[in-house]
Formats: C-alpha cells, sequence, structure tokens
C-alpha cells in the first residue's frame, strides 16, 4: 500500500534551514533551498518531484532568511494545493533541534527525510513502498557512488553496518573498500516516526550522533538510487548544471515537472 494506514498520508521533511556560505554572493541573498535553477528554485524542483511520486504531506522546517521561503511558497501557482507546513525553528539551529520542533507534525507511521539543497530524478515511489513492506526495517538509507565530499554507508550482508560522516574526497574516490561495498549518503531516509526520541535536541549533531544510534539498535536497510541525484553544495555543482549532459537532464526534469 502506496500511503500509511494510519491517515493516509505521505510526509516529506525537506530541511531547509542552512546557510548556502558556498554559494558565494548567492548564499548570502538567498537559503540554499531558494538559489534558482533554470528560474526555479530547488525547493520547487524538489516539491514537484515529491508530489509526483505520491508524497501528500510536506513539513519544511525554515532557518536562515526563512522568510523568503514562506513568501515563495505562498506566492507560487504551482504549489498551491500543497498541504504544507513551514516552521520557523532559529537561524543556526542544528538538524536535531529543527526536526525536534516539528516532530508533533509528522502524523504518518513513516516519513522522507531530506536536505533542501538538491534536485533528483528517480523511482522514489517503489523505494518508498519498498520500506513499508520490510516490516522490520525501521530506517531505509539513500545512496548512491558519487564521488563527494558527504558521510559514507557501508553495508555488512546487505544491512546498514556504519555511518561515517565527513570522509574526505580523497578518501572516497581513492578506497577500493568504496568501490566494492560503501555509498556516499545522498541525506535522504526513510524512517519510522516512532524511532524519533523525545529528547531528541539532546543529539548535538544528527548524522554523527543519532544514525549510528539507530543502526545499533534497529534493523536499516540501503537503497541504491537508479537514477538521478545532484546536490548543490557550491558555486562549482551550481554551474554544472548548467553545461553538458546535465543541463540536458535539468531541462527534461523541468519539462516533466512544468
Amino acid at each position: 500500500m502506496l500511503f500509511d494506514k494510519k491517515k493516509n498520508l505521505k510526509t516529506a521533511v525537506i530541511l531547509c534551514g542552512g546557510r548556502g556560505t558556498r554559494l558565494g554572493f548567492l548564499g548570502k541573498k538567498l537559503p540554499k533551498s531558494l538559489i534558482t535553477v533554470k528560474n526555479k528554485p530547488i525547493i520547487w524542483y524538489i516539491l514537484k518531484m515529491l508530489k509526483r511520486n505520491g508524497f501528500n504531506h510536506f513539513i519544511l522546517p525554515i532557518g536562515y532568511k526563512g522568510d523568503l521561503i514562506s513568501k515563495f511558497i505562498k506566492k507560487s501557482q504551482d504549489l498551491k494545493n500543497y498541504n504544507i507546513d513551514i516552521v520557523k525553528t532559529g537561524i543556526d539551529s542544528s538538524i536535531s533541534f529543527r526536526i525536534s520542533k516539528i516532530k508533533n507534525l509528522i502524523q504518518s507511521n513513516n516519513f522522507l527525510l531530506l536536505n533542501g539543497d538538491a534536485i533528483f530524478d528517480f523511482n522514489l515511489k517503489k523505494i518508498f513502498t519498498n520500506h513499508n513492506e520490510f516490516k522490520n526495517c525501521c530506517c531505509t538509507f539513500l545512496g548512491t557512488h558519487a564521488t563527494l565530499p558527504y558521510g559514507t554507508i557501508e553495508l555488512k550482508n546487505g544491512v546498514v553496518d556504519k555511518f561515517k560522516r565527513n570522509v574526505t574526497y580523497d578518501t572516497v574516490i581513492s578506497s577500493d573498500q568504496y568501490k566494492s561495498k560503501n555509498y556516499i549518503y545522498s541525506g535522504m531516509a526513510i524512517m519510522r516516526s516512532k524511532i524519533l526520541p523525545k529528547k531528541l535536541f539532546n543529539y548535538q549533531n544528527f548524522e554523527l550522533t543519532f544514525y549510528p544510534k539507530i543502526i545499533k539498535k534497529y534493523q536499516c536497510k540501503f537503497e541504491n538510487i537508479s537514477g538521478f541525484w545532484h546536490s548543490i553544495d557550491n558555486v562549482k555543482d551550481l554551474n554544472q548544471l548548467s553545461t553538458g549532459s546535465l543541463k540536458i537532464k535539468i531541462k527534461k526534469i523541468l519539462k516533466k515537472l512544468s
């Protein structure tokens, strides 16, 4: 069944609070989620793609220049019928704190957690369905073989064994172990809402402390992203979408979502 039985909701929590410090003057002017690609903000791509994949409830914990995100959502005719909750969670708050502030709004048994700075196009609907059907799974991490300086997911017998944060670019691309069984964490995870602790704000670094704890305590799955995923973390990442094959891909995504 595609939707949660509990409330017939399919919820996505999109983290929109961060500063775009590596995006130069654009990051000073706008929150990362409002950086535009082909005249459309990243958050527009995310919301439209999630809707296309069956999600019907969106929670946006906002922070740095968050009022600009609120204004965009309210003015956008494309998004006027979307069920969106926008919550102010502080300018420089941790991910743990932001999630603790919106936790009571998550009414579905399972929800998607993702960063608000990536454009993607893959069958997320199928991955969410697979997670629901795996009764013993409390969290499904989405990863890719992209050589990017993010956290890595280590697998053991097909199950998530370790989560490591702040892996350097050189370490990732030179590691034979990575090439065989380690994956870059995409910033996307599907989890059961019941595993979120009451005092979530106590976790200073969500990915460094909370993820390793649930991996030890619960069974966690991994899904390799079979399709397009591109995180926009700096000016180079943004410019890559304006040239070559990535430019063509963005045009196709824009046409699909318009």
